[in-house]
């Protein structure tokens, strides 16, 4: 009887209960929180290009919506610069000219990530990430933050690499809750210094950095089909919406930030209009730019 016992806790605490919530959280993922007051506080490191890698940190599209068949949470194909069944149904539903459906396509637009590793020097939150090394998941807000370190935008600022470990410097993120979103103006690197004055500890701690490239591996995205028979699932689709062509269109739409949605996978920062943007050739500027650091 204790074998069966012991058997049939294993069996129950291996098979989920009904109403129990799945867990989807990535433990190699570092995410800062806010304390009572609303504000949040950490500091980090960004590390150097994983080794056998070519950049400090990857980019990714995804779409996060709710309809009426559950929520649709998923990378966009449009990262691989294939074709992706959300992006054409925005532009299906962008071409009628209706205000509705036009305001239906920005609820379900794409939004933009960042990925790098990074060590975490403080976390008042939760002190036990301290001296660890995770991936960090950013927006525009940060990423424009790193090249505003690399290319500092008034003479008497001197440009560092804040992905270098001895000539880079710490990073102090800074959280405050406006109009219900997380900001981050506030945010701002240290002086520069090493990381740490011992030349081992470095070496480990650039030996801990976790691939970047295999984030944005084909195998990482469901197929266009898979995707399809979600999207289709999840907004009770019969058929497609009568519309132009005009692939441009959603070119423009993809660019407008996304709109804050209750669930964690859904952008941290604040909605900014599309003038705010910033323009592929800045971006590839700052892509040219780690490139070089890369090389070095």
């Amino acid at each position: 009887m204790s074998s069966l016992d012991k058997l049939r806790a294993a069996m129950e605490s291996a098979s989920p209960t009904e109403g129990a919530k799945k867990s989807y959280s990535d433990d190699r993922y570092w995410k800062p929180e806010l304390d009572k007051t609303g504000n949040g506080f950490a500091v980090v490191r960004f590390l150097p290009t994983p080794q056998n890698e070519e950049m400090p940190w990857v980019s990714y599209f995804d779409h996060g919506f709710q309809g009426p068949g559950g929520w649709y949470i998923e990378k966009s194909l449009t990262t691989l610069n294939k074709k992706d069944p959300v992006s054409e149904y925005n532009t299906q539903l962008w071409n009628t000219g209706i205000e509705a459906n036009k305001e239906i396509a920005r609820k379900q637009k794409r939004r933009l990530h960042y990925v790098s590793n990074v060590y975490v020097v403080s976390d008042p939150k939760n002190p036990d990430n301290e001296g660890k090394v995770f991936l960090y998941k950013y927006g525009k807000k940060i990423f424009e933050q790193l090249k505003e370190a690399i290319s500092p935008a008034f003479e008497d600022e001197a440009a560092i690499n804040p992905f270098d470990l001895r000539e880079g410097a710490n990073f102090k993120i800074k959280i405050r809750k406006v109009d219900g979103y997380w900001n981050y103006d506030k945010s701002e690197f240290d002086s520069v210094a090493p990381l740490f004055e011992d030349e081992d500890k470095l070496n480990e701690t650039f030996s801990s950095a976790y691939s970047l490239t295999d984030i944005i591996a084909p195998s990482e995205f469901k197929t266009y089909e898979e995707l399809k028979e979600k999207l289709d699932r999840v907004l009770g689709l019969t058929g497609s919406v009568s519309t132009s062509t005009a692939e441009s269109v959603a070119e423009d739409l993809e660019e407008v930030p996304w709109s804050n949605v209750n669930t964690e996978s859904v952008a941290d920062e604040p909605v900014i209009s599309s003038a705010e943007s910033t323009s592929p050739s800045e971006d590839e500027d700052a892509m040219d730019y780690f490139k070089k650091l890369a090389q070095d």
